[in-house]
C-alpha cells in the first residue's frame, strides 16, 4: 500500500509540474486554415499601357533610351524633366555588357522612338536577365547554398499553410496583397520576377511617400538594423530605389517569418514615386538576384519553405476580382483537371522554363519554335511579352492591327475578332488564351491595346498576368518546377 501511495504521489507531482511548465510556442495555424483579407484598390496613378510596357522593360534591365531630351519621361510616367535620360543605367540584376541599336529621331514635341516596339531602343542585347537562348536542359537543382554571412530566419510555421487575398488594380495591372511587417499593415505587390522585399519607409520625404503607407522601424519592437547593408535597384528609364536594410517579422496569411530581411526605401525616383498603387514589393523569385549588399538575403518564400506543409505557393489570380496566394498547400478546390508541370531553370533567379511552340486560332496547329526564347512566369508583370516573330505572327491574323508609336505597341480596332493564342509551358502542355482575354485596354475612339506585346529580341519571354490570371499557377520550390491548371 505504501509503495502504491508513493507511486501515486510521484505521479501527482509530475502531473502538476507538467501543467505548470510552459508549453512550446505553436504557430497560430497549427491546423491548416484559410486566411483571406480584402483590400480596397487605390485607383490613383494607375499606369497606362505604355507605362506598363516601359515599366516591364525597365524591370528586366532592358535599357530605354528616350529620344526627346527635354521631356524624357513624358510617355513613361507623365512627368517632365529637363535632364536627359541616363545613357548607361542598367538593372542591378542584369549584365552590363551592351550592344547599341539605333533609334530614329523625331521632330515631334513628344518622345517617340521607332524600333520594333515603337517606344524604346534596347542597348542590352546580351543575356539579360537570362541566357539569350534556351538552355539545352532545364536544371532541377536547388539554389546555391548561402554563405555564413547570410542572416538566418526563423518562422512560426510548422508544417503550415497560409492564404492571402490578392486584389487587382485597374486593367489587372497589379495584384496587391496585405502583409504585416513588425506589426504594421502594408499592401505589397507580389512579384515572382524579383527577389527583393522593399517598402516605403518613413524616412522618405512626404512628396515621395504621398499616397502610400510607410513603414516606421521605430514603431516595431522586433526590428533590428542590418549594420552597413544597403540595397539598390536602378532601371534604365531613370527610376531607382535605394536604402538601408533591417530584419523584422513578416506575416502573410497567418504565417510569419520572424527574421526576414526588409529593405527600407530611403530614396525613390521615377516610376516608383508615381505608382501609388502599393506600399512596396515582395519578391518571390530566387535570392540569386536579391540586391542587398554586402550579402544577398533569402526571400520570404525561401525562408518559409522548409516549414511549410508543402514547399510550394500557388497563385489563383482573377480577372477584375480578388484572387488568392496560398503558401504550403495546393488547394484542390481552386483548380480542375491535372496540373501540367515543367522543370524550371532557376540559375538566373527566375521561374524560367522552355516554351518551344505556340498556337494561333481555336484550331491552330502547334508551331514548333526551336529558336523561341525561354519564358519567365512573372506575377509582377501585367503583359505577356513575346519574341518579335511570334507576336508579329499573331497580329498578322488580326484585321486592322498595327504598331502605334504613341501607345508603344500593337493596337487594333476594338471591333476586330481576336484569334486564340497558345503558349507552350514546357514541352507537354499549351496554355491557351481565348481571343477576348487578349484585349488589354480600350484606349477610346474604337482603338484597343493588346495584352501580347514584343520583348524587343531580349532573349527571354515574359508570361505575365494577362496569362496567369486565367489559370491556376503552382510555384514548386521543392521540386523546382512550375505548373498550370484550369481554374475550378
Amino acid at each position: 500500500m505504501l509503495h502504491a501511495a508513493t507511486t501515486f504521489a510521484i505521479l501527482a507531482i509530475l502531473a502538476a509540474c507538467a501543467l505548470a511548465a510552459p508549453f512550446p510556442f505553436q504557430a497560430i495555424n497549427h491546423v491548416p486554415q484559410t486566411f483571406k483579407f480584402d483590400v480596397k484598390p487605390r485607383h490613383s496613378g494607375t499606369r497606362t499601357p505604355l507605362q506598363e510596357l516601359v515599366y516591364t522593360y525597365a524591370k528586366y534591365g532592358w535599357q530605354i533610351v528616350i529620344i526627346d531630351p527635354f521631356n524624357p519621361f513624358s510617355l513613361v510616367d507623365g512627368t517632365s524633366s529637363s535632364s536627359p535620360a541616363p545613357a548607361a543605367t542598367t538593372s542591378s540584376a542584369a549584365p552590363t555588357e551592351t550592344e547599341s541599336m539605333d533609334a530614329a529621331t523625331s521632330s515631334s514635341d513628344v518622345a517617340i522612338v521607332t524600333t520594333v516596339t515603337a517606344i524604346v531602343s534596347v542597348t542590352a542585347s546580351s543575356p539579360s536577365p537570362a541566357t539569350s537562348t534556351a538552355p539545352s536542359t532545364f536544371a532541377t537543382s536547388s539554389v546555391a547554398a548561402t554563405t555564413s554571412a547570410m542572416q538566418s530566419a526563423t518562422t512560426t510555421a510548422n508544417g503550415e499553410t497560409g492564404q492571402v487575398t490578392a486584389s487587382p488594380e485597374q486593367n489587372d495591372s497589379e495584384y496587391l496583397s496585405p502583409v504585416t511587417i513588425g506589426g504594421q499593415p502594408l499592401t505589397l505587390d507580389f512579384d515572382t520576377g524579383s527577389a527583393d522585399l522593399w517598402v516605403f519607409s518613413n524616412s522618405l520625404p512626404s512628396s515621395d511617400s504621398a499616397g502610400h503607407v510607410t513603414f516606421d522601424p521605430s514603431k516595431s519592437s522586433t526590428f533590428t538594423p542590418y549594420s552597413g547593408a544597403t540595397w539598390q535597384i536602378a532601371y534604365g528609364d531613370g527610376s531607382s530605389a535605394t536604402g538601408s536594410v533591417g530584419f523584422d517579422s513578416v506575416t502573410i496569411g497567418g504565417v510569419t517569418v520572424a527574421h526576414q530581411a526588409v529593405e527600407l526605401a530611403d530614396n525613390l525616383s521615377g516610376a516608383f514615386v508615381q505608382d501609388t498603387q502599393n506600399d512596396g514589393l515582395l519578391g518571390l523569385g530566387f535570392s540569386t538576384i536579391n540586391t542587398i549588399q554586402p550579402q544577398r538575403q533569402k526571400t520570404f518564400f525561401e525562408n518559409i519553405m522548409p516549414s511549410l506543409a508543402l514547399p510550394v505557393f500557388t497563385a489563383n489570380l482573377q480577372a477584375d476580382a480578388s484572387g488568392t496566394y496560398t503558401f504550403g498547400a495546393i488547394d484542390a478546390a481552386q483548380y480542375s483537371g491535372p496540373i501540367h508541370y515543367t522543370p524550371i531553370d532557376s540559375s538566373a533567379g527566375f521561374w524560367q522554363f522552355a516554351s518551344p511552340s505556340y498556337t494561333i486560332g481555336s484550331n491552330g496547329a502547334s508551331v514548333p519554335c526551336t529558336t523561341c526564347s525561354p519564358a519567365i512566369a512573372d506575377t509582377g508583370t501585367s503583359l505577356v511579352l513575346l519574341d518579335d516573330d511570334v507576336v508579329a505572327a499573331y497580329y498578322a491574323q488580326v484585321s486592322g492591327a498595327s504598331q502605334d508609336q504613341s501607345q508603344g505597341g500593337y493596337v487594333f480596332p476594338c471591333s476586330a475578332s481576336l484569334p486564340d493564342f497558345g503558349m507552350a509551358i514546357g514541352s507537354g502542355y499549351t496554355a491557351v488564351l481565348a481571343g477576348k482575354q487578349i484585349l488589354y485596354e480600350d484606349l477610346g475612339g474604337g482603338v484597343c491595346y493588346g495584352g501580347l506585346q514584343s520583348n524587343a529580341g531580349q532573349g527571354v519571354q515574359i508570361f505575365g498576368d494577362v496569362l496567369l490570371r486565367h489559370f491556376f499557377a503552382v510555384f514548386d520550390g521543392g521540386a523546382k518546377r512550375f505548373g498550370l491548371a484550369k481554374k475550378a
